[in-house]
Parts: structure tokens; C-alpha cells; sequence
């Protein structure tokens, strides 16, 4: 009980933490005079894997790398799964395929690399250089296709940044915010941490396995809050392309960090199983988006149902 209560205590740290960062980076970006295309695309989007980035970092710099790779890979597997599953379910997703191939096919190419890097059981410093490369690259690419129309996604990034709310007024709230913010995230990240590897010993299961499921979908909070506040506004573009443009980052941003701060081993279970699960749901939900141009409630409960069935694999057939 008490190992549940710190992984409690931890998710509530993190997501505070997280939506104070994003409330004063914003209202900070909007002082400075950057755009809100800018400010959509990097702070929204990114922002929202505040928590997986100061966890996997935690957790490497601990050399817990069990936890460190499954929470990003558990987080990627839970945004569609489970939170684009229960957004569908809200309200069927229209998406526009043009504005969004992008992105769909970034997260499914970024799958691809997770999965060629980690060939070696393991994620060196010069794996976390070409994930850093790469996703230097997509932020290139994405600013310069919406500045230059190519790709009409900017009203995508633009609207992310409006459905954060009641920001910071005041320069010293916006510094009191994101300094709160980053406090909280890493004191967030250390008590669930402390939770997550006791619970994986109280349970006779692999530090993996929570870090894959407990720790993804703890973490993955502020991304299931803002999609489903844009489910519930009907802003069916934000809810997916915030989950989209989360993935990308997890993937390329997160293990790259961590993997450049500490070599990471792959858990085998890993290796033989959540990667290719992270990968056919990526493909799944590219399949979904383009046959029918939008996210059904049928798709929506089938994606629920997948993470239902992926969590019960886990606990059983692949918990060691």
C-alpha cells in the first residue's frame, strides 16, 4: 500500500508539474513575442512529455533503464491505445490526412528506428546522437512545411497552444510557474520511481513491466488531458495531433537524452514483444486515419479493447 501511495503521490507531482511548466512557458513565449504556431508545436506539444523526459532521465541516471525505455515505450503504446481510444469514444475523430501524414508517418518511421538501434540490446551514446539528429530534423521540417504552407497543419499547432488556459499574467507568476514546475516534476519523478521499483518487488514482476504500464500511463497524464479536453470541444485535429507530435518527441527526444546521459540495456521482453506492439499500433492507427479520414467510435473501442488485452499480457505471459 504504501509503495501505491508513493506512485500516487508521484503522478500527482508530475502532472502538477507538467501543466504548471506548460502554463508558464506559454504565457512566457507569448511575452517574448514568439508564434503561436512556435508555441503550439514545441511547448504544447513537447511540454506534455515533461514527465516521461524527467522520469527517463531519473531513472537512467539511477541506471534503472528497465523503466527508463519502458515508460517511453509504454507511453507511446497507452497515447493511442488508450487515450485516442477514449477520445474516439467521446467523439469520432475527423482528420485531415494531408495536414497530418506527417506526423503519422514520423511516429511510424521513428518506431522503425527504435527498433533498428536497438538491435544490439542495447542504446548507446551514438543512438541517442542519431534519435537527437532526427529530431532536430522533424522540427526543421515541420516549422518550415507550416511557415511555407506546404503542409496546413499550423492552425493544428496553433489550436494546441489555445486549449491551455488561465496562464501566468504577471512576469514573476510566469518565473514562480515554470520554476514550480520543474520543481515538482522532479520531485514527481523521484517519489514514483521509489514507488515503481517497490511495487515491482511486492509483485514478482520486472521493473519492465511497471515501468511499461504504471509508470507510462501515470506519466502520460497531461497528454490525456489535453486530448480529451479537445475531444470534449470538438477539436478532433489537437486530440491526435498532440498525441502525434508526444510520440515523436518520447521516441527521438526522451531516449535520446537519456541514452546520451547513460547507455541503456533493452530488457528481452522488450526486444521480443512491447516493440512490435508500439510498432502495430502506430501502423494500426495510420490505417484507421487514412481509410476513413477520421478515428470512429468503433476503432475508438477497438483500440480500448487492444490496451485491455496488452495489459493482461503483460501481468501474465510476458511479466518476468
Amino acid at each position: 500500500m504504501l509503495n501505491l501511495l508513493f506512485v500516487a503521490i508521484g503522478v500527482l507531482l508530475l502532472t502538477g508539474g507538467g501543466e504548471a511548466l506548460i502554463r508558464g512557458s506559454l504565457a512566457a513565449a507569448h511575452r517574448l513575442g514568439i508564434s503561436p504556431l512556435l508555441s503550439g508545436l514545441l511547448i504544447v506539444g513537447f511540454g506534455t512529455s515533461a514527465p516521461e523526459l524527467v522520469v527517463s532521465i531519473e531513472a537512467a541516471l539511477s541506471e534503472q533503464p528497465d523503466i527508463a525505455i519502458g515508460n517511453v515505450v509504454g507511453s507511446n503504446i497507452g497515447n493511442i491505445l488508450l487515450i485516442l481510444g477514449l477520445c474516439a469514444l467521446i467523439t469520432p475523430l475527423a482528420v485531415r490526412p494531408l495536414a497530418l501524414r506527417r506526423d503519422g508517418v514520423t511516429v511510424v518511421a521513428a518506431s522503425v528506428l527504435f527498433l533498428v538501434l536497438v538491435g544490439g540490446d542495447a542504446l548507446v551514446r551514438s543512438d541517442a546522437a542519431i534519435f537527437l539528429l532526427a529530431l532536430a530534423a522533424y522540427l526543421i521540417w515541420a516549422y518550415w512545411t507550416e511557415r511555407s504552407g506546404e503542409v496546413p497543419s499550423a492552425g493544428l499547432h496553433i489550436a494546441e497552444g489555445e486549449e491551455v488556459t488561465s496562464l501566468p499574467k504577471t512576469t514573476l507568476w510566469v518565473v514562480m510557474a515554470v520554476v514550480l514546475g520543474l520543481f515538482l516534476l522532479i520531485a514527481g519523478s523521484q517519489v514514483l520511481l521509489k514507488g515503481a521499483v517497490g511495487m515491482a518487488e511486492s509483485l514478482g514482476v520486472s521493473e519492465a513491466v511497471i515501468g511499461l504500464t504504471l509508470v507510462a500511463v501515470g506519466t502520460s497524464l497531461p497528454e490525456l488531458s489535453i486530448s480529451v479536453i479537445a475531444a470534449f470541444r470538438r477539436h478532433t485535429d489537437v486530440a491526435i495531433g498532440n498525441i502525434l507530435g508526444s510520440n515523436i518527441f518520447n521516441l527521438l527526444g526522451i531516449l535520446g537524452i537519456s541514452a546520451l546521459l547513460q547507455p541503456l540495456p533493452v530488457h528481452d521482453r522488450i526486444l521480443q514483444f512491447d516493440q512490435w506492439v508500439m510498432l502495430g499500433t502506430s501502423l494500426i492507427l495510420l490505417l484507421f486515419l487514412y481509410t476513413g479520414s477520421r478515428l470512429s467510435r468503433l476503432e475508438g473501442g477497438l483500440l480500448l479493447l487492444g490496451y485491455g488485452v496488452y495489459v493482461t499480457l503483460s501481468f501474465t505471459v510476458f511479466g518476468s
